[in-house]
């Protein structure tokens, strides 16, 4: 029995069913990267869940429309509006333009995602493209009473917000103790609370990236971006609001209310956020020495990797964790991944060579429908996973000849594999001279037969055993040999 789609919550802290706001169209919008650097590897694991998310629900049927932004502007160094411009002090730093900095990661940013085979959102903004709208939402905030100006600097103003609605409801956090537990910063005396924040910053003279606004020259602060761009493209209301962990206690907080300022409801139905990343059980970071960027990973240039790992086993070792759960890298668990990546993409190249016959003795549909149940229960990948691995074993069993395999079964089979492995994970065999070493494998293997029919039987079985040492099985059958990688 197949069961609704349900997914977690963070707004209510528990599952629900999945309902869309208006069937069968969904509004996702994740938060994108700020492009000052290059992606890091918590931002990739992000996507990639997010992107087995919205294949999946194209899958189920429903006509999505993804949004994910990409932050060029605004984003000062510390959280609450303190520190320089993460753009600007990047681009003194290489003697850049600030919008060569933005274009310079966004294709490296781009070129990750494309070796991790996800797919392009159906929108992607930026922030410098939305001025206009985040001016037009600053605007009305204002004329609600929420925000106010001093000095050419638009506030938030938290207090007054929170005595209609809750600033706190994604977090459950107690609005006195963060209060109590936040600290004054030298230059922001002018704030009437603690909590507000920036919605448009005063520019300096010296400020590389500035705009006109009713309020002088300045730039937008960086929660107004993500609350204008989502409204423009999936409207006040929308289904499924996402990103990071670390992004609910500031920017997902903020971005309900400044959302909730304007149109005095709640943005989105579901917020849901993946977790964090660990290396050997410690917190990956800069500043621990831990933290790598995925070009480290695949090539191995890092000190704690002992070798590089291919960009589909990486994301295979992240679909083996529930985006919810902590992914630890090591480089064990990376072998284990590579090892179970390889044997599955094994098992895929030998489906078209499967043998179909009258009877079978085994059933794709339990294992079609645990996997659509797995993916039902809040995107459970690594059950998934366990159950494809059910179907390897038919696969390597049926060509073994130890069961057979009804020509229904076979194409159901196929379709599962299709199904889960490339469309809703999207994974890809990486061995792109697969053409070119079939066709030298064919000549090989012909040289054998006529080897064998001219009963030269050491010649066939060197080329048997050499095939065997370099990890090629071949299994002669009456209907001609086929050969698998072992």
């Amino acid at each position: 029995m197949i069961q609704d789609l349900q997914l977690y919550n963070t707004l209510s802290r528990k599952k629900e069913v999945f309902e869309p706001l208006n069937a069968p169209h969904v509004g996702m919008y994740v938060c994108g990267p700020t492009v000052y650097n290059d992606v890091h590897l918590g931002n990739c694991r992000t996507f990639i869940s997010f992107d087995l998310i919205f294949r999946y629900l194209k899958y189920s049927g429903y006509k999505v429309r993804y949004v994910r932004n990409i932050t060029d502007a605004g984003h000062l160094e510390g959280d609450r509006d303190e520190g320089d411009d993460k753009f600007a002090k990047r681009a003194k730093l290489e003697q850049l333009e600030p919008m060569e900095i933005v274009q310079k990661y966004t294709l490296g940013f781009h070129d990750v995602l494309r070796m991790f085979n996800t797919l392009p959102p159906s929108i992607e903004p930026t922030a410098t493209g939305h001025i206009i709208e985040q001016i037009e939402m600053i605007k009305v905030i204002i004329d609600n009473g929420y925000a106010y100006e001093v000095d050419g600097t638009i506030y938030f103003d938290v207090e007054k917000y929170s005595k209609k609605y809750n600033y706190t409801i994604l977090t459950n956090r107690n609005l006195d103790d963060l209060l109590a537990n936040t600290r004054e910063l030298d230059g922001q005396g002018d704030k009437h609370g603690r909590l507000d924040f920036a919605l448009w910053i005063k520019a300096k003279p010296e400020t590389l990236m500035q705009w006109a606004s009713p309020w002088g020259m300045g730039f937008p602060g960086w929660h107004i971006e993500c609350s204008a761009m989502s409204a423009k493209y999936l409207g006040s209301e929308f289904d499924i609001h996402g990103g990071g962990m670390d992004l609910a206690a500031t920017h997902h907080t903020n971005e309900i209310a400044q959302s909730e300022a304007c149109s005095h409801h709640q943005p989105a139905k579901y917020w849901m956020h993946t977790n964090m990343l660990t290396v050997n059980g410690t917190r990956m970071s800069k500043s621990a020495g831990n933290g790598f960027l995925p070009g480290e990973l695949f090539t191995g240039d890092h000190p704690l990797l002992k070798k590089g790992y291919s960009p589909m086993t990486v994301k295979f070792f992240m679909l083996q964790a529930h985006y919810r759960s902590t992914l630890d890298f090591s480089n064990d668990a990376l072998d284990a991944s590579e090892k179970g990546f390889k044997r599955m993409m094994n098992a895929i190249v030998l489906l078209p060579k499967l043998i179909a016959s009258e009877q079978s003795d085994v059933a794709i549909e339990p294992i079609r429908v645990n996997c659509i149940n797995a993916m039902n229960d809040d995107f459970n990948s690594p059950v998934v996973i366990a159950e494809l691995f059910e179907a390897v074993r038919i696969i390597n069993t049926v060509y073994d000849g130890s069961a057979k395999i009804s020509a229904t079964e076979l194409e159901a089979l196929k379709k599962l594999m299709n199904d889960f492995v490339n469309d809703i994970f999207g994974l890809k065999d990486e061995d792109t001279s697969n053409g070119e070493f079939n066709e030298v494998l064919d000549m090989v293997i012909n040289l054998r037969k006529e080897a064998k029919e001219n009963k030269d039987y050491a010649t066939s079985d060197m080329i048997r055993v050499g095939l065997q040492k370099i990890g090629i099985q071949l299994k002669d059958s009456k209907e001609g040999t086929t050969w698998s990688k072992v």
